[in-house]
């Protein structure tokens, strides 16, 4: 059985309670599902989530047994607050999202997602979506190409990347995933450390597809909102990208307390407010990563929704919401 990314470190930090109802936005195989339904108890729920219609039909034929204390549905998790809201799944004690792509997705070529493996330039997570990376391989401009490899990609040589590409595609469509790596391989030089040349190229694409980062900010708000009091968010990145627009969404709302002219004290943020759970990104450590090494390079953060919210508070009173905010640390992230 596939071994989910950082399973022990995600249950410690989401803290599970008995009885509890949870929601699992990216449930692919359904490891860390498994781990927070042992965890909750008779009464405890869990909503599993995917938006791949393969991983759907395996999750519930997995959680066929527990009956309604494992709901799945297919959907996406930037749609948070529309599915838990369609399953009476409001309010949680608990949400993790994985953002990493599925070993499944990855090791079929048929999928399109890897330059390692000859298949068709696919790359969509749901497989109902139009849009493939064909598309935007062969039919977009060559200036939003350049966009995409900047921005999600973050890759030096865009421009030399994109030119091939236009090269390419003026004689032939470009379909197939190794065809396509091999001309990305051409236009950078060639690999040059331990990264394969296409991989910027294909992870930007791939995000681009899959809107990933835009559903990433529309999941992150929603499911904030969806908390209890005291309830935690827990979400495993796997490139600095996602982490960021993780870190700078979890600073928004944990705010900062600004003094006041007049005396006193005024939290500046976003409701609903937060405290950090955890101060900095854990990381797997070096048996996760001997015995998997794509959780090399995954980051978990953890927050928990405070239990009131932001004010002013006269100097030196601070209230209890106040006095455990303050232990969160109350100030933007560090790292």
């Amino acid at each position: 059985m596939h071994a989910p990314v950082m399973l022990e470190q995600v249950v410690a930090h989401l803290a599970p309670v008995a009885g509890g109802r949870y929601i699992d936005g990216t449930a692919g195989r359904g490891g860390h599902t498994a781990a927070l339904l042992e965890c909750l108890g008779a009464d405890g729920r869990v909503l599993a989530i995917d938006q791949d219609a393969e991983a759907v039909g395996r999750l519930r034929a997995r959680f066929a047994d527990w009956g309604d204390r494992c709901l799945v549905v297919r959907g996406n998790f930037g749609d948070l607050a529309e599915l838990a809201a369609q399953h009476a799944f409001v309010p949680v004690d608990g949400i993790l999202l994985d953002l990493g792509v599925s070993s499944e997705q990855l090791d079929t070529a048929e999928r399109g997602f890897s330059f390692m493996r000859d298949g068709p330039l696919d790359m969509r997570m749901n497989q109902d979506s139009e849009l493939t990376a064909a598309v935007l391989v062969n039919e977009w401009p060559e200036a939003k190409l350049l966009e995409i490899l900047r921005a999600y990609g973050e890759e030096p040589r865009a421009g030399r990347v994109v030119r091939a590409i236009a090269r390419a595609r003026a004689g032939r469509r470009l379909d197939r995933t190794l065809e396509l790596a091999e001309i990305v391989s051409q236009a950078v030089g060639g690999r040059r450390g331990a990264q394969h040349p296409a991989t910027r190229t294909f992870q930007a694409l791939r995000m681009a597809v899959n809107r990933e980062l835009e559903r990433l900010e529309t999941g992150l708000e929603a499911g904030l909102r969806l908390l209890k009091p005291g309830g935690r968010m827990a979400v495993i990145s796997f490139h600095s990208l996602e982490d960021r627009q993780v870190k700078t969404c979890f600073a928004r709302h944990i705010g900062r307390w600004e003094s006041l002219p007049q005396g006193g004290e005024a939290w500046q943020g976003v409701e609903p407010a937060l405290m950090r759970v955890t101060r900095k990104p854990v990381v797997a450590d070096d048996a996760e990563v001997a015995r998997n090494p794509r959780s090399r390079s995954a980051k978990l953060r953890v927050v928990a929704r405070c239990t009131g919210p932001g004010g002013v508070r006269a100097g030196g009173e601070a209230s209890a919401w106040g006095r455990r905010h303050a232990r969160g640390g109350g100030h933007s992230e560090a790292s």
